[in-house]
């Protein structure tokens, strides 16, 4: 056999077998101080905003200097990123999930020297290259969504609003007099891939109108079984429907038919089928959400609440948006007491009262109406209603 006069061994089957043929392992990137201490640190402190301590079982102590990026970047920004690694922390850095970056030292002092280096990085307009925050008791760097970049299925743009949100809260990015964290969530549609469903405010952009069907090419374009079987509640069938083409035809064609009092606006259907497309310059927009948390620190973890109910899209720079996260924000950090995140501070004093200390407008959208029409329908919750 061709294998076995190649050099393999069937009765010794993983002698001489090369199995590691992806990425280089990951403790070959590791700094030596987190090396030698993987799995043996004792606690950690922040020492200021944006400097972390981590302490060792040995003694030991990495200090991390965390900045804030972006989720898009040029090469140009990277190599900027690696130079400074290079400079101040032997060539290694860290990318976290909420978009920062964050480099290792093993003192306070190199800590310090290279946060004032960060702080001096400025672009030509005089605004932070990698604005050094996003700890402790403060508001967190955004993580996000594509939108409008490249997704095939966004409600509103994810790069630009979570743009407009930081420099509207960007004083607060490098402080620590916040009650709590405040971790900011944003996602481009309801199938939420930023993961805003725990977070204390969760931006989410939100479709208020079923596909628009293309008749005439659907059968052409689609696999109508495909498309069926992508929606997750059922509100696509498949049917005949007699069409006049561009042409003038009169014809019968195979399409489908969609039942618009249960679709919940997803977009899977036009994941499958590019016939059912779901955007709409009136019916998208913005929905925000509030007091989700994955801690268990005074409260159990929780799901977002719906506190408005729809905002339109308004780029390039979205005031109404930015407008209610400020009033969000500011009542939370004038009347919460010290550790309470969003949504405990929300359940203390009563959800009627958070709106009334907010100035949000309260709806019969917000109402949470789930346990009963579960049975007949997946779309009567509080999270997404119009």
């Amino acid at each position: 056999m061709e294998f076995v006069s190649s050099g393999y061994n069937p009765d010794k089957p993983m002698e001489n077998r090369i199995s590691d043929i992806g990425p280089r392992h990951f403790s070959d990137f590791l700094p030596p101080v987190i090396a030698k201490n993987k799995g043996k640190w004792l606690w950690h402190e922040i020492i200021e905003p944006g400097i972390l301590m981590h302490k060792a079982e040995s003694g030991d102590e990495v200090y991390t200097v965390r900045c804030g990026a972006a989720r898009l970047m040029s090469v140009g920004n990277i190599r900027m990123i690696c130079d400074i690694a290079d400079k101040f922390c032997g060539g290694h850095l860290r990318f976290t999930t909420r978009n920062n970056v964050e480099f290792m030292v093993e003192t306070l002092a190199e800590a310090k020297k290279l946060k004032e280096h960060l702080n001096g990085l400025k672009q030509s307009g005089g605004s932070h290259l990698l604005p050094v925050g996003g700890t402790g008791a403060g508001i967190t760097n955004i993580v996000h969504t594509q939108g409008w970049v490249h997704c095939h299925t966004p409600a509103t743009d994810a790069s630009g609003t979570v743009k407009v949100v930081m420099d509207e809260l960007f004083e607060e990015f490098g402080q620590m007099r916040m009650p709590a964290q405040v971790r900011i969530s944003m996602a481009c549609c309801l199938n939420m891939c930023g993961a805003v469903h725990c977070s204390d405010i969760a931006i989410l952009g939100y479709h208020r109108k079923p596909p628009i069907i293309d008749h005439e090419w659907l059968d052409n374009l689609c696999e109508i079984p495909l498309a069926v079987a992508a929606c997750p509640v059922g509100a696509i069938r498949p049917t005949k429907k007699e069409i006049t083409t561009e042409a003038g035809e009169t014809k019968t064609v195979n399409t489908v038919a969609i039942k618009n009092e249960r679709c919940m606006f997803c977009g899977n259907c036009y994941t499958m089928c590019p016939s059912l497309p779901l955007s709409d310059q009136t019916g998208d927009g913005l929905v925000i959400m509030a007091g989700g948390k994955v801690s268990n620190r005074i409260s159990n973890p929780k799901f977002s609440k719906v506190v408005v109910a729809f905002i339109p899209n308004e780029p390039p720079r979205w005031p109404t948006l930015a407008k209610v996260i400020r009033q969000i924000v500011e009542a939370y950090a004038a009347d919460a007491r010290k550790y309470e995140r969003l949504g405990d501070w929300a359940e203390r004093i009563g959800w009627e009262r958070f709106f009334e200390k907010t100035g949000l407008e309260f709806s019969e959208h917000m109402i949470d109406d789930f346990r009963d029409p579960a049975y007949y329908t997946w779309r009567q919750t509080t999270n997404f209603k119009f």
